[in-house]
């Protein structure tokens, strides 16, 4: 097994605070952190016992590892400035979690002799305390520096979890798909609760009255895949079921409205490969998802029945 390296943290957020506490858990010297805001970068020296830097360039000349975990904008330009300073040295590991963007991003880190590369836990954060519990267990994407990758490997399995190689001209469509799944579920849950809210039911309500659901749809696309997991109208090939929904939510809004089209749209793909509707089933469901909403074509779409 390798030897841990010292590590810095330079930006104190939830994602960096997370990755410090849970790595020094883990055995791991982390000997510095900077930030942006000093009383974060205090807060979390605090917790770690070790010291806090105003200027991330003296952070990060403590350490074998380094994390730049700011938010994406503002990797490029916190790394030029440590480059400038002098902050990276031969030998360092250099690494930054964005999973927008690749290990390029970390500007002035090779030409100091260091090695870069992107290490992104596929998991949302919505607090420390949740990073913290859900950072174990996670799905790693690694890209950057052949040499850097045993130590990145070494980081994701000490937090028990799991990695996977992918190239710099994937992450956006990495990310994309990560959004998707994460960010697009969050507004899915956002409509469907203010749906409900039209005929008197408060969020939480709906919330606590559409959770179980949701619950019961994860597990079954964990059990089946997402494929067979399809149910409900679509899957059935039901269209005066559908012809019901859509003008109650034309009078809900357009927007509303249209995306509930263009995700039915997109649902008779999934319920043809499923092999629960047939070709002609598939056509009359496009035909009523694709009328128009409000006078917006939404025939536009790619054609999916085919």
């Amino acid at each position: 097994m390798m030897n841990k390296p010292s590590v810095a943290v330079v930006g104190c957020g939830k994602v960096g605070s997370a990755l410090a506490l849970l790595l020094k858990e883990r055995g791991y010297p982390v000997v510095a952190v900077a930030s942006r805001s000093p009383e974060s970068a205090q807060k979390l020296a605090r917790s770690l016992g070790c010291s806090a830097y105003d200027r991330p360039c003296e952070a990060t000349l403590k350490a074998d590892l380094v994390f730049i975990t700011t938010p994406d904008r503002e990797i490029a330009p916190v790394s030029e400035l440590i480059a400038r300073e002098g902050g990276f040295r031969s030998g360092q590991v250099v690494a930054h979690t964005s999973g927008a963007h690749a290990s390029s991003e970390l500007r002035g880190v090779r030409e100091a002799g260091a090695l870069a590369v992107s290490i992104h836990p596929l998991q949302s954060f919505a607090d420390v305390a949740g990073a913290r519990e859900n950072l174990p267990g996670s799905y790693f994407a690694l890209e950057g520096d052949e040499a850097a990758l045993p130590v990145a490997r070494q980081v994701v399995d000490d937090l028990q979890g799991h990695a996977f190689i992918i190239k710099a001209e994937d992450k956006p469509l990495y990310h994309a798909a990560a959004c998707i799944a994460s960010n697009y579920l969050v507004s899915l849950m956002h409509l469907a609760t203010s749906v409900y809210g039209q005929f008197g039911i408060s969020r939480r309500e709906a919330f606590e009255a559409l959770y179980p659901l949701v619950r019961g749809t994860i597990n079954n696309v964990r059990r089946v895949g997402p494929v067979d997991a399809l149910t409900g109208p679509v899957a059935r090939g039901d269209v005066p079921t559908i012809a019901g929904h859509l003008p109650a939510l034309d009078r809900v809004g357009s927007r509303e409205s249209r995306l509930y089209r263009l995700l039915g749209l997109y649902t008779i793909r999934v319920a043809r490969e499923k092999g629960s509707i047939d070709a002609v089933q598939a056509r009359q469901l496009e035909e009523v998802f694709m009328a128009s909403v409000n006078g917006e074509d939404v025939s536009k779409s790619k054609e999916v029945s085919s």
